[in-house]
Order: C-alpha cells, then structure tokens, then sequence
C-alpha cells in the first residue's frame, strides 16, 4: 500500500521466494468429514443432511452442533445397528424406509444429502446408487445428492469440500449467450456474504453468487463465462469440479485480513477491467476502518510466536495475516494438505525461512513445539487439553471454521481470536 493509501500491488509474482515444505505422514490428530455439516446446515436453508453411520458418528455430531432437545435441526443420523454391518437386513430397503419417513415428516426440506461416514464406506453401502434411486422417486419436489463425510485419510474441512463439489454436477449449464459471472465459493456467514455483495456491487462487479446458495432453488448456472474465486483453501475437488465444466479460478490469496482481503477483491476487479483509481476510491474506506480495529491489537500480538499444528488448512492464508499484519512470529506451520496452485500466492506472502509442514506426525510435531516454546498454540481439541496443562497457551483450530472471519470487517475478529487467549494466560499467572 503506498503512502496516500492507494494499493499498487496486485498479486505477487509466483514462486520466487516460497519457503520449503517438507511433508511427514504419521499418526494424525483430526475430526472427520462429518463436522462440516455442523456449519453447512445453517448456510442452506432448505437442505438437510442424513448421516449414514453408526452411533459414534451421532454423538459426534449431536455434541458438536450443541443442539437443544427442543430445536428440530437440518440433520439427523441413520444408525447402522449390528445387524446392518453383519449383512442380515436389506441396506437399502432400511435407507428407502428411513427417508420417506424423513421426508414425510418434514416437506421443507428440498435438497437432500446422503452423507457417507466410516462405517458405510467399510461396508460397501453404495449411497451413489441409492441417491440417484431416491431421486427418481421423489423428484422433483426433492433433489437427493450424497458425499462422503468418512474421516479415513481426511480432514474436518473436507467434507465440506465434499458436499460442494457433490452440487456442482446438478448446476445448470450456463446460456450460450451469458454474460460473465462471478462466483464466490465456500460457506460463509450470511453478514460475510452481503459485505462482499455490496463491495462487488460498488466496484462493477457481477453478478455476483455464492456457492452454496442460501436455498437450494438458488443454485447458480456455470459455464465458460463463470469466473470464481475461492474463499476458502480447501475446496480443491470443487475447484476441479467446476473447472471441468468451463468455468475459470481467479488466482489470489484468501480474503483474511486487510491484505488478503484487498488483493482478493482486486482479482476480481481486474478480470473486470476495473481501473485501480476506482478500486482504491472503493475500497480505501473499509481498509482504513479495518486497519483502525487492528492497530490496537496489533501492541498485544506483535513479537508473539505462534505454532500451527496440521487441522483445519486454513494455517497458511491465517499465519500471513498474523506475520504481516500483526507482526506475530511463525515459528512453524503445519497443514493437513496444500494445494500448492491454490496457495502459490499465499506461499509468497510468508516470511523468508519459515518452516512449513504438510501431513503430520503428531508425536515428532509435539517434540518440536515443546522445543519451541511458542507463546500461542492452534491445535484441534485432542491436544489443547493436555498442551494446556502442560503451561502452553493454545487457540482450537475448530473455532476457526465456526467464526465469520473473512473480510474487512472481520479482521479485527479474527485478530481477537489470537489476542484472547493470550490476554487469558497473562491474566492468570499475573
């Protein structure tokens, strides 16, 4: 940004001083696909999701979600029993029974998702062919997709990236005639989204969607003149989805922070041909107000040394804004996976010598975080527990993904979300 707050810059050039990665595979600290649903449910409105799996996979979810006994949520579990793992009762026939009883007890509900879980996909239970046998029975009132929420091999957030890529194929084919589009992809929160709306809209940008939709009779059209943006870094197989069907991937880095926020939009603007006079005149006043709401924080965080271990993917584009608009120190960032062209721009952002980490081995991981001492921790809950009793200030990853943490007006959110725990620990030994 220059001096009279103009943003000169767009996106920097790529691969000329990313850090290395090097990659373990060991034992892993990580939730399941099944956790996406949890803040899925409350995007789509008319949708609801059906967890094929056992009871483990209910009360996971149950105790994740918080739900009151009174609440009537979008979702429910279809308990496999012994008798379904031992193959004495028909699989489907069970399924067919428990979604009509489903869908006659709640005709709200529009888009229904067969989800996947560990115990059907080691049985073989072929939801593929039992959605497309359901949908033909109650199309077109009710459109029934499935995808998998299985934890083998993955991570919580992919099953959001699961379920989104599973609504790409049911898009329709844009016109031939269309003119171009824009479509932001990942879940955010509602406020988020009309944030981002109203900053399109004043820079000439759209239309402008979001995928997913807040009804299901709202999925938007793609095609060739469809361009995206990710908002989140780990939709990889809905990227590819989409890509196959035409439509073209704006590179930039994730909207968090001032930074990433401005450099996001502006890849939008450019593919619009918006002039940088106009893009800077737009933007300046949302940055400089989120600048305000960080420079306050930015006394407590500053010097701070912060350590990622492997979670939710978000460590990568979250540890840029932390070292270059708060002056934390990263002493290593460990994700589940990268996706090197999704993050090459945020690869380039990150400091010149820091350690990145892709996979896990979480007892290697644990020994060098010790080593570390850091002064803040992000980890998934089965280590904050007992890195806290160790005397480590930790911050769970999960959070995260629950809180609305894109855009101008969330950086200052997001920035607490570090600056909390830290202020906790001072408290107490204080």
């Amino acid at each position: 940004m220059s001096a009279d707050g103009s943003f000169a810059s767009a996106v920097p050039s790529v691969g000329c001083d990313q850090p290395a990665i090097r990659f373990e595979r060991g034992q892993r600290e990580v939730f399941c696909g099944l956790t996406g649903i949890i803040w899925l449910h409350r995007k789509i409105q008319d949708a609801f999701f059906l967890v094929v799996g056992s009871r483990t996979c209910a009360h996971l979810i149950q105790s994740a979600a918080g739900v009151m006994i009174f609440a009537e949520p979008r979702f429910a579990t279809a308990i496999m029993e012994e008798r379904d793992l031992a193959g004495l009762v028909d699989a489907d026939a069970e399924l067919d029974r428990v979604v009509t009883r489903l869908l006659e007890r709640r005709p709200d509900i529009k888009l229904l998702f067969l989800v996947g879980s560990c115990p059907s996909e080691v049985i073989k239970l072929d939801l593929s062919r039992a959605a497309q046998r359901l949908s033909q029975r109650f199309a077109p009132a009710v459109r029934i997709l499935n995808y998998s929420g299985s934890g083998i091999e993955t991570t919580f957030t992919q099953g959001e990236d699961a379920c989104l890529a599973s609504l790409v194929p049911v898009m329709a084919n844009e016109a031939a005639n269309a003119d171009r589009s824009l479509l932001v992809v990942g879940a955010l929160a509602e406020v988020v989204e009309d944030q981002l709306a109203r900053q399109f809209e004043a820079l000439g940008i759209g239309p402008v969607r979001f995928l997913p939709p807040r009804r299901a009779s709202e999925l938007p059209a793609v095609g060739p003149n469809t361009k995206f943006l990710l908002a989140q870094p780990f939709l990889a197989d809905t990227a590819r989805a989409l890509e196959a069907r035409g439509a073209t991937r704006l590179a930039a880095p994730f909207p968090l922070g001032v930074e990433g926020t401005t450099l996001w939009l502006k890849a939008a603007a450019d593919a619009w041909g918006v002039d940088s006079a106009t893009f800077d005149a737009i933007t300046l006043p949302s940055r400089e107000r989120a600048e305000r709401s960080l420079a306050r924080l930015r006394s407590q965080l500053s010097g701070r040394r912060i350590f990622f271990f492997p979670d939710s993917q978000l460590e990568i584009p979250i540890a840029r804004f932390l070292s270059r608009e708060l002056g934390m120190e990263l002493t290593e960032i460990g994700t589940p996976y990268l996706h090197r062209q999704h993050l090459s721009v945020e690869l380039d952002l990150l400091p010149q010598g820091v350690t990145v980490v892709e996979g896990q081995d979480v007892d290697d991981q644990l020994d060098r975080a010790r080593a570390a001492r850091p002064d803040i921790i992000v980890c998934g809950l089965g280590l904050a527990n007992p890195l806290e009793a160790e005397g480590f200030t930790t911050k769970w990853a999960i959070e995260l993904v629950f809180t609305p943490i894109h855009g101008y007006d969330q950086a200052a959110d997001l920035a607490e979300l570090f600056a909390r725990p830290l202020d906790r620990r001072t408290r107490l030994v204080a």
